[in-house]
C-alpha cells in the first residue's frame, strides 16, 4: 500500500463516518454504505467473533469500485450461504 492510497483511504472512509468527528476516538468506526470495495479471499468459516458470523480467510483489498454501488454488491447473507467449514 502507497502512502497515496493510504491518505485516499483515510480522507474516504472519515467522509463516509457516521460520526465524523469521533473517528480518533475508536478503532471501530461505523460508515455509510456508499464504497463499494472488492476483496479477495482464500476461504470462508463460521465465526463467533465477528458480528456478520463470518472470517474471511487471508482477506485482502483487490480494488474499490466506484463503477458500482451499494445496491450491487453482495449482502452478508450472500456471503454466509457460502460458508462451508465450520469453526470449532
Amino acid at each position: 500500500m502507497t502512502d497515496e492510497m493510504l491518505a485516499w483511504q483515510t480522507e474516504r472512509f472519515t467522509d463516509l463516518a457516521v460520526s465524523p468527528a469521533s473517528v480518533r476516538d475508536s478503532y471501530v468506526v461505523p460508515v455509510r454504505p456508499e464504497q463499494v470495495v472488492e476483496i479477495a479471499f482464500d476461504g470462508l468459516q463460521r465465526s463467533t467473533r465477528y458480528p456478520g458470523g463470518v472470517a474471511l480467510r487471508f482477506a485482502r483489498v483487490l480494488r474499490y469500485r466506484d463503477d458500482k454501488g451499494p445496491h450491487e454488491a453482495d449482502t452478508i447473507e450472500t456471503v454466509r450461504s457460502h460458508v462451508t467449514v465450520e469453526s470449532s
